[in-house]
C-alpha cells in the first residue's frame, strides 16, 4: 500500500482500519492523533508484522472521535465485531454466569444472566460453572424465599404460586409480605454473594439462638435452614486471600506453538474460577500488546473488579513519547501499535465498573501465587490447543489459507412452507454461537433458488466474510451460490464447499445414523474429494453440518408452530391477521394471551375497552 497524503488524515483522536482486496478489515488501531499514528506505519524500520499487513492492505479508512478514551472504546468494539487478522483478538468471548439483583425494585428478583448492563443493578460473579451457579440459585431461593416469577407475571398474578405453598416464596404478588421484610432477605443474599459469608453466618447464628430462647421455634427453624444454605454456599468457594477483596489475576505462558493467557477471579477473597485463552504464533515479544488488548476487549462485556493484577506492567502503559512538529508531519516519531496510558485504560474500566479500577503488578506472595495459578491455566490451554485441524482442512480443500472463519448454511421447510435458512459460524475451530443467524425466506420448494436468494441477503449483511462457506448440499447447491456471487460481482469473495450424504446401492442418499462416508464437493469439480471415511477433517465438517441442520430445523419448527397457533387464533370470531400479529408480538405464547388482563389488552395499539373485553372473552376459549 502506498503512503497516504498527510492532508487526507485528520489531526484528531480516532480509530483507523486497513482493508484488503476483498474489503475485509485486517487491522484496527486507535490514536491520540490519527495523522501521526497512520504515517508512522510507512517508515523504513516498521516491524515485520506491520510490513506484512501493509503488503495485504489496499485501502485505509479513519473515524475521528472527540477524545482518546472514545477511540479506545471504539477500537475494542470494532475488533470484536470484525476480528481482524493482524490484531490480537479475543476470539473466545463466551460469557459466564452472573447473578443480578436490582436493589431499587420494590421486590427484587435474583436472576442468572450472561452479560452486565449499565442499569444500576448489582451483579455478582462471574461463575465459570453454570450448573453450580444454578444450584446456588436454587439453594438461595429455598433458604431466603425470593420471588422467581418475572415482573410481568407478578403484575398479572393475584393468587400465590406453588412456590409459596412450598414455603419458598413469601408471595409479594398477593401482598403477603412487606417490602422491609423482603429486603432483609435480599440484603442477606447480596452479602453472601459479595463474599461476606462470615459476618452473615455469625448474625444468623445469633438470631437463631435468640429466636429459640424466645420459644419462637418456627423462626428459629427458618434461620437454621438459612444458616445451612450459607454454609453450603461458602464451602463451594476456596478462600485464597484471608483479608477478602475482589480482584482478577492474569498470567502468561509462552509455548512452542503460541502464547497462552489465563485469568482467575476472586470475589470476597474466594476463588470463583478462571478462564484460559491461546493465540497461535505469538511469542513473548507480543506479550505487552496482548496484555493491553486482552484487558481492553475482555472487560467490554464483563464488569471489572477494583484491582486487576498483571504479571508485569507493560512499559507502554507509562511511557511518555516526545514528538516534534516535524515528527508529526513526517510520521517519523517513535510510535507503537497499542500506546495507551495507564490512566486512560483505568478510567475506561472504572466507568464500566462504576467505581475506581487499578492495574498493578503482584504486591504480595499471595498475589504472586494467583498469577502463577493463572499462568498454569494458560499452560494447560496451550497443551490442549490443536491448531492442526484448520491446516489439514486447508490442504484437504485446496484453500489458500487455513479457514479461521467457517460459515455453514442449511435450508429447512415442509413442502415449501415456512422456509428457513440456518447459519452457523465457527471461528478458529470453535462455534461462535452469538453469531448464529436464522433467515426467513419466501416459501417454495426450490432449495437452490432459496440459497441464491439467501446469498444476496448474506452480501447485504457485510463483513466479516467467511474464509469458507460450507453448504449442506451437493453440486447444485454450490452452483446456485456461486452464480449468485457472480451476478453480484463478488465471485471468489470466499471459498465454497458442499457436504452431501453418501449414496447407497440404489443411488439414494444414505441417511442412516452413524454414516461416516459423506461426500465433499468443490465448485467446478464433478467428483467429490477423495477424503478418507472417518478422517478427522471429514468428521469435523460433518459436525459443523449436523449443528447447522439442527439449528435450521429448530427455526423451521418454531415458524411452523407459530403459523399453526396463529391459525388457531384467527379461527376465533373477530380476530384477523393484523390482530393476531399484535397478540403474538405483545405476548409471545397462547398461555400468555389467555392470562392477559383487560388492561394488558388495552395497551395494544388501536384496542379500546370494548374490543379488549371481547378479545379477553375470546382468548379465554383457547386451549393453550
Amino acid at each position: 500500500m502506498q503512503r497516504p497524503s498527510p492532508d487526507t488524515i485528520p489531526n484528531t483522536p480516532g480509530v483507523y482500519w486497513y482493508k484488503d482486496d476483498r474489503e475485509r478489515i485486517i487491522y484496527v488501531g486507535k490514536a491520540r492523533i490519527l495523522r501521526r499514528r497512520v504515517l508512522s506505519y510507512f517508515r523504513d524500520d516498521v516491524p515485520a508484522k506491520t510490513a506484512a499487513m501493509l503488503r495485504r492492505a489496499v485501502s485505509l479508512e479513519t473515524l475521528s472521535t472527540t477524545t482518546e478514551k472514545e477511540a479506545l472504546l471504539l477500537e475494542a468494539s470494532l475488533i470484536k465485531k470484525h476480528r481482524p487478522h493482524y490484531n490480537i483478538v479475543l476470539r473466545d468471548d463466551k460469557q459466564y454466569a452472573l447473578f443480578r439483583l436490582d436493589m431499587r425494585a420494590a421486590f427484587p428478583r435474583l436472576e442468572i444472566v450472561r452479560r452486565t448492563r449499565r442499569d444500576g443493578a448489582q451483579y455478582f460473579g462471574p461463575f465459570t460453572s453454570a450448573p453450580a451457579a444454578r444450584e446456588t440459585w436454587k439453594i438461595l431461593h429455598r433458604a431466603f424465599g425470593l420471588r422467581r416469577c418475572t415482573d410481568k407475571a407478578m403484575r398479572n398474578r393475584t393468587r400465590p404460586c406453588l412456590y409459596h405453598h412450598m414455603g419458598q416464596c413469601p408471595a409479594p404478588c398477593a401482598g403477603l409480605v412487606t417490602q422491609e421484610t423482603y429486603h432483609e432477605s435480599v440484603r442477606n443474599v447480596a452479602a453472601l454473594l459479595s463474599g461476606r459469608g462470615g459476618p452473615l453466618q455469625e448474625r444468623l447464628t445469633a438470631d437463631m439462638q435468640a429466636a429459640a430462647n424466645a420459644l419462637d421455634f418456627e423462626r428459629a427453624a427458618l434461620l437454621r435452614d438459612q444458616l445451612a444454605a450459607v454454609r453450603t454456599t461458602v464451602e463451594r468457594q476456596a478462600a485464597v486471600l484471608p483479608g477478602g477483596g475482589d480482584m482478577d489475576a492474569i498470567g502468561l505462558h509462552a509455548g512452542d506453538n503460541g502464547l497462552g493467557l489465563g485469568i482467575v477471579f476472586l470475589r470476597g477473597g474466594a476463588l470463583q474460577g478462571g478462564r484460559a485463552f491461546h493465540w497461535a504464533g505469538l511469542t513473548l515479544d507480543d506479550a505487552p500488546e496482548l496484555l493491553l488488548a486482552f484487558t481492553a476487549q475482555y472487560y467490554m462485556d464483563a464488569t471489572p473488579p477494583p484491582r486487576i493484577i498483571l504479571p508485569w506492567l507493560p512499559e507502554s502503559l507509562f511511557a511518555e513519547e516526545e514528538r516534534t512538529d516535524e515528527d508529526d508531519a513526517a510520521g517519523t516519531a517513535a510510535d507503537t501499535d497499542a500506546p495507551c496510558s495507564a490512566g486512560l485504560l483505568e478510567q475506561s474500566l472504572g466507568e464500566r465498573r462504576g467505581g475506581p479500577v487499578r492495574l498493578s503488578a503482584p504486591r504480595t506472595a499471595e498475589e504472586n501465587q494467583l498469577v502463577d495459578v493463572a499462568a498454569a491455566n494458560a499452560r494447560e490451554a496451550a497443551r490442549r490447543q490443536d491448531g492442526g485441524m484448520l491446516q489439514r482442512l486447508r490442504a484437504a480443500l485446496h484453500l489458500s489459507a487455513a479457514p479461521r472463519r467457517i460459515e455453514c448454511v442449511d435450508v429447512s421447510h415442509t413442502g415449501g412452507r415456512n422456509t428457513r435458512v440456518g447459519l452457523v459460524v465457527f471461528e478458529d475451530g470453535k462455534p461462535a454461537r452469538d453469531q448464529y443467524r436464522q433467515y426467513a425466506m419466501p416459501d417454495g420448494g426450490d432449495d437452490c433458488g432459496t440459497l441464491a436468494a439467501w446469498t444476496a441477503r448474506r452480501l447485504e449483511s457485510g463483513p466479516p466474510w467467511p474464509d469458507l462457506l460450507l453448504i449442506d448440499g451437493g453440486r447444485g447447491q454450490i452452483a446456485a451460490v456461486a452464480r449468485a456471487l457472480d451476478m453480484a460481482g463478488r465471485a471468489g469473495l470466499f471459498a465454497l464447499a458442499g457436504i452431501a450424504k453418501a449414496r447407497d446401492g440404489q443411488g439414494r442418499a444414505d441417511r442412516r445414523a452413524g454414516n461416516v462416508a459423506d461426500r465433499i464437493f468443490l465448485p467446478g469439480r464433478s467428483n467429490p474429494l477423495p477424503l478418507r471415511e472417518g478422517s478427522q477433517e471429514l468428521l469435523f465438517l460433518q459436525h459443523i453440518r449436523d449443528l447447522t441442520h439442527r439449528f435450521a430445523i429448530g427455526g423451521h419448527r418454531r415458524a411452523r408452530e407459530g403459523a399453526a397457533l396463529s391459525g388457531e387464533i384467527m379461527r376465533l370470531h373477530g380476530i384477523g391477521p393484523a390482530t393476531a400479529r399484535l397478540l403474538w408480538e405483545a405476548f409471545g405464547s397462547v398461555e400468555a394471551m389467555r392470562m392477559a388482563t383487560l388492561e394488558d389488552l388495552m395497551r395494544l395499539p388501536g384496542i379500546g375497552r370494548t374490543r379488549a373485553t371481547a378479545l379477553r372473552d375470546r382468548l379465554a376459549r383457547l386451549t393453550g
